[in-house]
């Protein structure tokens, strides 16, 4: 049974997901300690056991629909949380990087469920942009990608048991690569104008008129470039930190896309503008010696950072988006991205 709500995360349910990880375990009681809801439902769950299982933990975290009828409308129409759990499913014990433990994952239509780690509960630390170790977290943060890219470069896999995963992540069944999911895509943008253009510097006008205007051609050239599983989503607030490595939480964004999207989004989104000014060109060489060892994106991360600033608090607490956004709208500043896209996709007028 996949859980709807929290009140079906019982002392039973738990026990019948925790025997395939550990067999003959029985869980006597299930305290949800916390729960919130986002995009996903969260809940974090104290487990007692029937007999002291040494291999289990005291806690674990649960991802499921969202509680609200309108934001768990949306997840199932975009598919978000069902990629998520197929990726834990699938890959969740060989993926190259750090990422939460997985206990249980499963998911059916478009109901799903994930039984994850507990991050604080193992020591683990979430880091911030206003950290002072913020450029070794940077340094490490690509590295990661680097690795998590190099084990996916144009893999064969996604012709046979990764073939579900997606082109375009969060645009449900037509991968974004209709009409109507482009314009969706540019209405993000589009409230995010209305909400912040006047208070934001001339480079988020721009580059949102232009995004707003022309999504289905930038979509387009965001494809360009041979194909890795990324994580999609890699801002600071669905990173962690075990010990000096970085770790990675919230795959719900996963698809099969160029690798250097994911590392712009991250270098564009969550380091310091100062910081990344500083850094930027090192952390591409390292970055590509990586991918060597082993075998136009700034306003992929604008866009992001944008569309999710115009949700409030809907998607990610107001504080975390609007500063993401300020520091992408200042990355596409001092890359000129809008000059980029304007020379590569012309000026001619919009494409629905």
């Amino acid at each position: 049974m996949i859980p709807a709500e929290v009140d079906d995360l019982t002392a039973d349910w738990f026990t019948a997901v925790l025997r395939p990880r550990s067999p003959g375990v029985v869980v006597t009681g299930a305290e949800v300690i916390d729960a919130h809801s986002g995009t996903t439902g969260r809940a974090r769950v104290r487990l007692e056991y029937a007999e002291s299982e040494s291999d289990l933990p005291n806690t674990l975290f649960v991802k499921l629909a969202p509680f609200h009828p309108r934001q768990r409308e949306f997840i199932r129409h975009v598919g978000i949380g069902v990629s998520e759990a197929r990726l834990y499913a699938s890959l969740g014990d060989e993926l190259p990087v750090r990422a939460p433990r997985v206990w249980h994952a499963a998911f059916a239509g478009d109901e799903f469920v994930m039984v994850l780690e507990d991050l604080v509960a193992s020591g683990c630390t979430f880091p911030r942009p206003s950290d002072d170790d913020v450029t070794d977290r940077a340094r490490s943060t690509v590295e990661e990608l680097a690795l998590l890219h190099a084990a996916y470069w144009e893999s064969a896999r996604f012709s046979g048991d990764l073939g579900w995963v997606p082109e375009r992540a969060g645009f449900g069944a037509g991968s974004g690569k209709d009409a109507g999911a482009a314009k969706a895509a540019g209405g993000f943008v589009r409230l995010a104008l209305d909400r912040f253009a006047d208070e934001m510097p001339e480079a988020f006008r721009r580059v949102g008129a232009f995004y707003a205007g022309r999504a289905a051609d930038v979509l387009d050239l965001w494809d360009e470039g041979e194909r890795t599983l990324i994580h999609g989503d890699p801002h600071m607030g669905n990173l962690f930190a075990d010990g000096a490595r970085t770790g990675f939480f919230d795959w719900a964004m996963v698809s099969r896309s160029p690798g250097m999207r994911d590392v712009a989004y991250f270098c564009c989104n969550s380091i310091p503008s100062g910081v990344r000014r500083e850094i930027e060109h090192e952390l591409l060489d390292r970055y590509r010696q990586v991918l060597a060892a082993r075998g136009v994106f700034a306003v992929f991360s604008w866009v992001s950072a944008t569309s999710t600033a115009a949700m409030g608090d809907r998607w990610q607490p107001a504080d975390v988006g609007r500063g993401g956004m300020e520091r992408a709208t200042t990355a596409i500043a001092d890359l000129d991205s809008v000059g980029l896209l304007e020379e590569r996709l012309g000026t001619r007028s919009a494409r629905a």
